[in-house]
Order: structure tokens, then C-alpha cells, then sequence
């Protein structure tokens, strides 16, 4: 698998062109994708480029890879997004989030004009939920209440932990990490989590990406909206 992620992360790698602003987003796959794009640039075939970090751990792997990086406070409109992905079904809807960055990296897309995803094939599923459970980062104060509005829509939160406490996202909230199974109606599973005071986002990309590619043992597969 790992082979299948360095595929479609030096892909899209070749996507990016001279004078871009690009978001950059977090997990195993982009990290492939973030080393190509430093061997770009330190072999002088890219140039002027800018990077939006999704997680402070990307922030940190592209300063070592000396890709250049601002703020959306200073770039507000960005070229480019290039981000991971748990689960991706056939119309290229998503679920995002296991890595724990799933705000900032909707923020991030939803600025971009073009949103690339790369995955190994084993991300590719028939129906959202079939694998994976739908991160939704919650305010800490009352997490409960939230947990139990989850529950009420059919779902089987459970908060996310390392080492005995609580998950603390970037922002420094928690994680509900729920359970619904293949899910029929994306849309109005997205409106529902929406519509709780508590949750601040939901791993749920839907009708955002423009392009998957997808690492195989014979090079890479591209879907396109």
C-alpha cells in the first residue's frame, strides 16, 4: 500500500505548476506528495510556489522539505488542494478525518479552485461508511450532549483517545469518531451533524473534489467530476 500512496502522491506531484498557491493537506499519502514537490523544487523545476498547511504536522514536514508556506490570512484564494482521503465512493464524495485534521482541511479545500485527492485503491467504496466512521470534531465543553445528538440520528459515536485521553485536534477540540454504516443519504446525514450546536465539523467532503487519483500496481487511475 505504501508503494500505491507514493504513486498517487508524485502524481499529483507533476500537477503543480510555477506561481502556484497550494493547499497542503495532512496524512500518509500527502507526505509522499510533499517530498516530490521538494525534490521539485530543489532541482530548480518548479518555482514560486506557496503552501497552506492543513495540520501543524504537515506545516512541520514541509518546512524540512523547504517548500514555501503563508497563511489563508495572506492567501485567501487558493489555486490548488491537494489532500488525502479515508473513503471515496463513485461520485468522488468523501470521508475525511481519521488523521484528525478534517476542519482545516475543509477550510482549506473550500478555498481552492481545484481540490485533487490521492488514495491507494483500497479507498474506493460503494457507499460512504462502509469502512470508516465519520469524524466530527466537537467543542469540548458538553461533548456528551453532542455524543447523544449523534446517537438520536442513528449513529454510535465513540471519542477518539491517545494514551487514556481525549483526542486534541490542532484547535485543541475533541473527536467523535461515529458509526453509521454504509450511509444512504450522504447529504442529509451532513445537514444533521450541521445542525448540532456542539459540532463544529464533520469528515463528510461532498461534491468537492474535482479529481481522485489513485495509486495501483501498474501506476495510477484518475476519476474525474
Amino acid at each position: 500500500m505504501e508503494q500505491l500512496k507514493q504513486k498517487a502522491g508524485e502524481e499529483a506531484a507533476k500537477r503543480v505548476v510555477n506561481g502556484q498557491r497550494i493547499g497542503l493537506g495532512t496524512g500518509s499519502t500527502v507526505r509522499y506528495f510533499l517530498k516530490a514537490l521538494g525534490r521539485r523544487l530543489a532541482e530548480g523545476d518548479l518555482s514560486d510556489i506557496v503552501g497552506v498547511p492543513t495540520s501543524e504536522r504537515t506545516e512541520t514536514l514541509a518546512r524540512s522539505l523547504h517548500i514555501p508556506l503563508t497563511t489563508l490570512e495572506e492567501a485567501p484564494m487558493l489555486d490548488l488542494c491537494v489532500d488525502g482521503a479515508d473513503e471515496v465512493d463513485p461520485q468522488l464524495n468523501l470521508i475525511k478525518g481519521l488523521g484528525g485534521a478534517l476542519l482545516r482541511e475543509k477550510i482549506v479545500a473550500s478555498a481552492s479552485r481545484f481540490f485533487i485527492v490521492i488514495v491507494d485503491r483500497a479507498k474506493l467504496v460503494k457507499k460512504l461508511g462502509e469502512d470508516c466512521p465519520v469524524p466530527v470534531e466537537i467543542l469540548p465543553f458538553g461533548w456528551n450532549i453532542t455524543a447523544e445528538q449523534i446517537k438520536v440520528i442513528g449513529g454510535k459515536p465513540v471519542l477518539r483517545t491517545i494514551n487514556g485521553s481525549p483526542y486534541k485536534t490542532d484547535q485543541g477540540n475533541h473527536i467523535l469518531d461515529c458509526h453509521f454504516g454504509a450511509i444512504g443519504n450522504p447529504r442529509e446525514l451532513g445537514r444533521q451533524l450541521d445542525s448540532f450546536p456542539g459540532a463544529l465539523g464533520h469528515g463528510l467532503f461532498l461534491g468537492s473534489a474535482n479529481e481522485v487519483i489513485i495509486g495501483t500496481p501498474d501506476g495510477v487511475d484518475v476519476l474525474k467530476r
